[in-house]
């Protein structure tokens, strides 16, 4: 059995869950995520704790098993709590603010850099260099976070551009001097 698969979630007070043969959809105070059951698995909910069944050991439906645990947890944690993602700008002239739905970047380019916020993430900005990405959704948290850095990667060199902000950038040398 999948050790990931076999772990039961257990729901918050705040939380609603509505199973049905082939959806999960769960409710709470921050929004409202649905997921649809994959092919092979059973999910249960017992005194408001989940559990995460498979019909047989074939190599796919194991593969399943934890993978629709991990997801109906990340979806409960994220109708209660939330998810974020933090950024970091480095650079001269780097900086970002945000007008209405739009982020806009000065990343060295010759113009600003509009980036259309979707609808449940919010994107707040510290200082003008540091973005704190947050939402209900992990998937579209992590991918709005990668949009953003992915306008402007870190590059080897002196570091420049858009970073998570724990990430470690592995730095390059220089030229070398060409003296014989």
């Amino acid at each position: 059995m999948s050790r990931t698969g076999r772990k039961e979630i257990s729901i918050p007070e705040k939380v609603k869950i509505n199973l049905s043969d082939t959806q999960v959809v769960v409710e709470g105070p921050k929004g409202k995520l649905d997921q649809e059951i994959f092919e092979g698995i059973s999910v249960k909910n017992e005194n408001n704790i989940l559990q995460v069944h498979r019909e047989n050991d074939s190599p796919p439906c194991r593969a399943k098993h934890g993978l629709m645990r991990a997801v109906l947890a990340n979806m409960v944690k994220g109708v209660s709590e939330g998810f974020s993602k933090e950024l970091d700008i480095q650079g001269v002239g780097y900086r970002a603010e945000v007008k209405g739905k739009e982020l806009h970047l000065n990343l060295g380019f010759s113009h600003v850099v509009p980036f259309k916020i979707p609808e449940g993430i919010n994107v707040s900005v510290d200082k003008q260099t540091h973005l704190v990405v947050s939402g209900f959704d992990k998937v579209l948290v992590g991918q709005v976070a990668a949009d953003i850095r992915k306008i402007r990667p870190p590059e080897p060199y002196k570091g420049k551009g858009v970073r998570y902000t724990n990430e470690v950038i592995l730095r390059k040398a220089g030229k070398a001097a060409g003296g014989k």
